[in-house]
């Protein structure tokens, strides 16, 4: 019975030793893209449900309006349209859609979740906040639905994450990190430039972006699963 009690630490350990071994990579993103994320949403989420100001908001605005000048205007203005209407939404509908041709329909269905889901959310959570736009100065890029999280941040980064996530096994990953990471943080930039959006906006829309797109991740691929390989018993091509 004693030399029971004492193998029962060493067993334990193994079998969480076996655990992190296996499990670890999945822990640790459920961690860094899932759990971290929602907490800093939530957060920042609070504020704005209490009607709080948030201190880095205004001075950080009244900062990027000191930069004010018609070059950056111009280029901040096509990489704010380049972030939904002129980039993002395009390329999200030829992702999926190139996706199905190929027969790579689990990639598809991950693609396809991740991206229209991220949009319905961002509708959601701003009917909930009702946040209204910053007014400290007239933007030349007005704009007129609320403000709370950012829907150009949701977007770029639920791209980022979704071509990262599809990227990460595959020699492109660097590739997709090194345009995407740029991309999405221009994109924030550039919302918070033309005075359409708190920097929190932007925060929470990459957090809850980033989160999103992991528990799509996770729900559609399992713990064994991953995008491109051959499974047995589900067809040719997943």
């Amino acid at each position: 019975m004693a030399a029971e009690r004492d193998a029962a630490p060493a067993t334990a350990l193994h079998y969480g030793a076996q655990v992190l071994r296996r499990h670890g990579r999945r822990l640790l993103l459920v961690f860094v893209a899932l759990l971290l994320p929602l907490w800093a949403f939530g957060e920042l989420a609070d504020e704005i449900h209490e009607q709080e100001a948030i201190t880095f908001d205004e001075p950080i605005l009244l900062f990027a309006h000191t930069m004010a000048r018609q070059g950056f205007d111009d280029f901040f203005v096509f990489v704010s349209k380049l972030g939904y209407a002129w980039g993002v939404v395009p390329f999200d509908i030829v992702l999926v859609l190139a996706l199905t041709v190929m027969r790579r329909y689990r990639e598809a269905t991950f693609a396809a979740i991740a991206l229209g889901g991220s949009a319905l959310l961002n509708i959601g959570a701003k009917l909930v906040f009702a946040r209204e736009r910053p007014s400290l100065w007239e933007s030349i890029a007005p704009e007129t639905n609320y403000s709370f999280p950012s829907g150009h941040a949701m977007g770029s980064m639920t791209l980022a994450c979704t071509l990262v996530f599809l990227a990460w096994h595959t020699r492109w990953r660097w590739l997709a990190i090194a345009v995407m990471v740029p991309f999405v943080l221009l994109v924030g930039l550039s919302r918070v430039y033309l005075g359409v959006h708190y920097p929190s906006d932007i925060l929470a829309g990459w957090a809850v972006a980033s989160a999103w797109v992991a528990a799509v991740f996770l729900s559609v691929y399992g713990v064994r699963l991953r995008p491109w390989h051959r499974h047995s018993g589900t067809g040719a091509r997943p």
